[in-house]
């Protein structure tokens, strides 16, 4: 491709992105000041520099942290610049990628990474022998070109546990002890509706969300959904593994959802006031409940997932080429996705780590989740009535099997697969009608 073919695919990327919903990746709180994307400080005295990081959502680098690495490297200035969602940092992201006015340090949402892949040659390899083995292998290797060059240093991942209102379980009959929920709910999705069945039928009331969030679970746990590993091709109008998720999910949403769209409003507010019994919880979505029902106290996390195990989530680190700064933003790059300091950003914010030191040390996991917020807020130990949220998830990224293919269109076909689930929940389209949209979005993708 041409670089001025390839200025021009890169801005359709960005202009795209105002218009598409992502659904996940870490908590979707926090600061909304706007990534600004500048790189080095001209005001800086000689000898001294600035490095920007540029995140969106909450990544847990609190100004403690920041400070903990400025006082170990004299002479460095590190600010962080925050978009309010990672919509708005893609959107930056692929302005800039190729003409240059990018932070120091960028971070990406896993769901880009395909579209990144393209553009790898712009950005700086970040192999080094001091990291090999840091990440889980999955997680290393989705973000290694076919050169063999890694361009995005592995911070949170988004192992899937379920998150349930207790007194919700109990006002149905159900118990509400986290070992007795994750033996009723151990099995494939078909358990989790059934369960979810005689719920609606104690109570009257929806057992999850809304059908976006929950067919994001089941589409995690597909090995290729929308296009062809091999070939790149789009698949996703003929694969029936689609087909079958969009049918099973439109089914159980007519009766057991609450038809809420995840991140709306509505949504928002039923989190605090026990709108639906139960919804698929990555571990970054602790931060998002705790955010918005900050009073609510019977909230609890069961150690089990319909299907095993999936992954919703999770993000990297990169240091575009055209940085003033490169050596010195490779080398905090590395700083802030150690183990250690992964652990403090899930302390702060819920970020389930990826590196495979802190996995393997469940005591330091559980005592991260049992840190109270920086503000004073409570820990999600307590939040979440267990002391061992750090053991649960630990169990749920373990049990991950399948790392999905997500190729260069992945972002846009799952954005026509929200929507077309969206006008089913909404009453806009019967399934049926909606697939049809959803298969004339497809075929226009590309």
């Amino acid at each position: 491709m041409s670089l001025s073919r390839r200025k021009k695919h890169l801005a359709a990327i960005a202009g795209a992105a105002v218009f598409s919903l992502t659904l996940a990746a870490c908590s979707s709180s926090g600061d909304t000041t706007a990534t600004d994307g500048a790189s080095g400080d001209t005001s800086a005295p000689a000898g001294d520099i600035t490095l920007t990081v540029a995140t969106f959502n909450d990544f847990g680098y609190t100004d403690a942290l920041l400070q903990e690495y400025m006082d170990s490297h004299p002479g460095v200035t590190v600010v962080q610049n925050k978009a309010a969602t990672s919509n708005d940092a893609r959107t930056n992201y692929f302005a800039k990628l190729g003409s240059g006015g990018l932070a120091d340090v960028e971070a990406i949402e896993v769901d880009w990474l395909p579209e990144v892949m393209q553009y790898s040659d712009l950005l700086v390899d970040l192999s080094d022998p001091s990291v090999d083995g840091r990440w889980l292998d999955w997680k290393t290797a989705a973000a290694t070109d076919a050169d063999g060059r890694l361009i995005g240093y592995g911070t949170d991942i988004g192992p899937e546990a379920i998150c349930y209102d207790g007194a919700k379980f109990e006002a149905a009959g159900m118990s509400s002890d986290p070992a007795d929920v994750a033996a009723m709910l151990e099995g494939g999705w078909d358990t989790y509706y059934s369960v979810g069945e005689d719920y609606v039928a104690a109570t009257g009331q929806p057992w999850f969300d809304g059908a976006g969030a929950t067919y994001q679970g089941v589409v995690n746990q597909i090995e290729a959904a929308y296009e062809d590993p091999a070939t790149g091709e789009v698949i996703a109008a003929d694969n029936p593994d689609v087909k079958a998720a969009y049918d099973s999910v439109t089914a159980a949403s007519a009766d057991l959802s609450a038809h809420l769209s995840q991140w709306s409003d509505d949504w928002f507010a039923a989190l605090g006031s026990s709108g639906f019994a139960t919804m698929l919880c990555p571990g970054w979505m602790l931060g998002v409940i705790q955010g918005a029902a900050p009073d609510t106290t019977t909230w609890q996390v069961a150690d089990v997932f319909p299907g095993g195990g999936g992954n919703w989530g999770g993000s990297y680190l990169t240091v575009p080429a055209s940085g003033a700064n490169t050596d010195a933003a490779k080398e905090l790059a590395a700083w802030l996705t150690a183990p250690e300091q992964q652990l403090k950003a899930l302390a702060a914010a819920g970020t389930f780590p990826s590196q495979v030191g802190s996995l393997s040390e469940e005591s330091a996991l559980n005592e991260a989740f049992a840190a109270p917020g920086a503000d004073g807020t409570p820990s999600k130990a307590v939040y979440f009535n267990s002391d061992t949220l750090g053991t649960i998830f630990s169990n749920r990224a373990n049990a991950i099997t399948v790392s999905p293919y997500k190729g260069e269109f992945y972002f846009q076909i799952n954005d026509a697969m929200q929507q077309a689930l969206t006008r089913v929940e909404d009453g806009s389209m019967s399934a049926s009608e909606s697939w049809d949209q959803f298969i004339a979005d497809v075929n226009a993708v590309g």
